[in-house]
């Protein structure tokens, strides 16, 4: 189980059910889970393939050092989850989570990083991230990371939510565009943020799904959006 002090957010994508493996066996081609590498560190790179590709059910399909390569490759492969390094010399692996989850929310992404930074941690979620992963973490607890990523499953202490929520809240001089929404309107837009489906957010805040899709027609309505990726978007510009 990985330690919610070095993971956080939480994703949206799911499987049918994890899969078993064991000694001597094999698991389909189509059933692997397809992971894409982008870190500057060519070493990192090439211990993060091995220990992945040691596993039965993982697959890396790509790899990059660049953040502006990323952002081609990782839509036009469609991996199931991105592994992207926060701090990169030409941008950074929550800027590309940002973009790519823009144009295909269907992909995930862990955030690697040496910096235990809460404000990253914040943007991180702010733009999609299923999971924000110390590079101190256990190499088991690495794989389990992926693994609960590309089921949809969280991996969110339920305190970051709290404070998320908070900021959203109580943002000092609060943008004119999130004056405009009621307090549940601002929750639910920051678990959009976080990639949650309209059903994942009614399970969270305990109401109708029915109910979390008028929020959402009016939240962007008021926000003057179109689609919930538009305004995930923008949740993360306004909390920088």
């Amino acid at each position: 189980m990985c330690s919610p002090s070095n993971l956080g957010a939480v994703g949206s994508r799911c499987r049918e059910a994890p899969i078993s493996t064991h000694a001597g066996g094999s698991v389909p081609d189509q059933a692997r889970i397809s992971v894409f590498l982008l870190d500057d560190h060519e070493i990192v790179r090439r211990g993060l393939r091995d220990l992945l590709e040691a596993e039965d059910d993982l697959v890396v399909v790509g790899e990059s050092d660049s953040a502006h390569d990323a952002e081609r490759s990782i839509p036009a492969l469609r991996p199931d989850v991105a592994v992207l390094d926060a701090r990169l010399p030409d941008g950074s692996g929550i800027d590309v989570c940002r973009t790519i989850r823009s144009q295909d929310p269907s992909i995930q992404a862990l955030i690697l990083t040496s910096y235990d930074d809460e404000q990253a941690l914040f943007a991180a979620i702010m733009a999609g991230a299923a999971g924000y992963v110390l590079k101190q973490v256990r190499s088991h607890d690495l794989v389990a990371a992926i693994r609960t990523a590309a089921y949809g499953q969280s991996l969110l202490d339920p305190a970051v939510t709290d404070r998320l929520l908070d900021r959203l809240r109580s943002t000092p001089d609060e943008p004119d565009e999130l004056a405009a929404l009621t307090d549940r309107e601002k929750d639910i837009l920051a678990l959009i943020a976080e990639g949650l489906t309209n059903r994942q957010i009614g399970q969270r805040l305990f109401i109708a799904e029915k109910t979390v899709k008028n929020y959402v027609s009016s939240l962007l309505a008021k926000l003057g959006l179109e689609r919930r990726t538009q305004a995930a978007v923008l949740a993360a510009k306004l909390l920088q």
